[in-house]
C-alpha cells in the first residue's frame, strides 16, 4: 500500500522518469491540466500561487490529461510549448497521464482514494494539496480558483 506521493515516478514531458520523493518537504498542488479547456485559464492563477509560496517550500506539480472531451490533445512537447509561452509556467508540467477510468494512473487512483473521494476525478483541473510528509490534505473542485480563499488558507496552513 502506498502510503504518500513519496513513493511514486512519473514520467516528465521529456520522457524520463522523475521520483516524487524529490519534492520531500514540500506542499505541493497536483492538478489535472489540460491546454484546450474553459478552466485552461486557470494556469494563471496557478503560476501566481508558484510566485507567491515558492520560497517557503510550495510547488505545483501539473498533469495533462485528455480524458475530458479531448481537450488535451496535444503532444508532451506542444503541452511545454503552450504552458511557457501563453502562461509563462515555470513548475512542472509532467507527461500527459489518463485520471479516471480503466487506464487511470497509478499516481491518481492513489490521491482519489487518499482524499475520501473514491472514484474519478470530475474535470480538469482537479487540485489535490500534499502536505510535506507527502499525504493528501485537502481536495478542490475543478472549478474552485487556485486564488480562492480556501485554497489559499489551506496552502498557508501547510506552510505554517
Amino acid at each position: 500500500m502506498t502510503a504518500s506521493i513519496h513513493d511514486f515516478k512519473v514520467e516528465t514531458a521529456e520522457g524520463s522518469e522523475r521520483a516524487l520523493a524529490d519534492f520531500r518537504g514540500k506542499t505541493l498542488l497536483v492538478v489535472n491540466t489540460a491546454s484546450r479547456c474553459g478552466l485552461t485559464p486557470q494556469y494563471e492563477g496557478l503560476q501566481q500561487l508558484r510566485e507567491r509560496y515558492a520560497a517557503r517550500g510550495f510547488e505545483v506539480l501539473a498533469f495533462p490529461a485528455n480524458d475530458f472531451l479531448f481537450q488535451e490533445p496535444g503532444s508532451n512537447a506542444e503541452i511545454q510549448q503552450f504552458c511557457d509561452t501563453k502562461y509563462g509556467v515555470t513548475f512542472p508540467v509532467f507527461a500527459k497521464v489518463h485520471v479516471k477510468g480503466k487506464s487511470i494512473a497509478p499516481l491518481y487512483r492513489w490521491l482519489t482514494a487518499e482524499s475520501g473521494h473514491d472514484g474519478d476525478i470530475e474535470w480538469n483541473f482537479a487540485k489535490f494539496l500534499i502536505g510535506p510528509d507527502g499525504t493528501v490534505s485537502a481536495r478542490f473542485h475543478p472549478k474552485v480558483d487556485p486564488l480562492a480563499p480556501e485554497v489559499i488558507d489551506a496552502i498557508e496552513s501547510q506552510l505554517a
